[in-house]
């Protein structure tokens, strides 16, 4: 269980109020991530910034990212990138493509660009949310100090549905997860299927 901190604002208010609900975990969701994923599952969060994430041996997954509005354009996002890239782990991420119904959908993706993200392209993403029954596409970016192969990404992404997204899906929303074969594919795969 995260404990609000002296001082600081109700984090999942300031995630709720920024990202679109089918994006969202409900409290109970991220309550059991903290909880049964102690140490691995963490928040970070100050009077500018909220960050959640999953952090492995090998990687780090960032799931919400919020700068406060009124610093925005001002470096606190990169200042919160950087102190993950310091770990030495790639960082995954997933980030909503442009789309003209959310003029920011542009500018988050040149913030992460500019922060030497890379879009891994192959990677196909679609989830349906268990509350909302919403589509929910979204583009996988990562970033490495090290060569990763987008098949690399692609395994860990899996992972992190599992381990993430549909964590106690069955107990927390009272429906079956898809099936992470629904949610991500290689793209190259889905060419030559066609082909075929």
């Amino acid at each position: 269980m995260v404990e609000e901190s002296d001082g600081m604002s109700d984090w999942y208010g300031r995630l709720r109020d920024y990202f679109p609900e089918k994006e969202m975990k409900s409290r109970q969701h991220f309550d059991k991530l903290f909880q049964d994923k102690e140490g691995i599952y963490q928040l970070d969060e100050g009077p500018d910034h909220v960050l959640v994430y999953f952090e492995k041996p090998d990687y780090i997954f960032v799931d919400y990212i919020l700068v406060t509005s009124n610093v925005r354009g001002k470096g606190t996002g990169s200042i919160v990138l950087n102190k993950l890239k310091t770990k030495g782990k790639a960082i995954l991420l997933e980030v909503e493509p442009v789309t003209v119904i959310d003029p920011d959908s542009e500018k988050r993706i040149r913030f992460y660009e500019k922060n030497d993200f890379l879009n891994m392209d192959s990677i196909g993403y679609e989830r349906i949310h268990m509350v909302t029954n919403e589509l929910n596409k979204m583009d996988i970016f990562m970033w490495s100090s090290v060569y990763r192969s987008e098949q690399w990404v692609f395994d860990r992404m899996k992972d992190i549905y599992h381990e993430v997204h549909a964590y106690k899906a069955t107990e927390l929303y009272g429906c079956l997860p898809q099936p992470a074969s629904e949610v991500l594919w290689m793209k190259q795969l889905e060419k030559s299927l066609k082909t075929v």
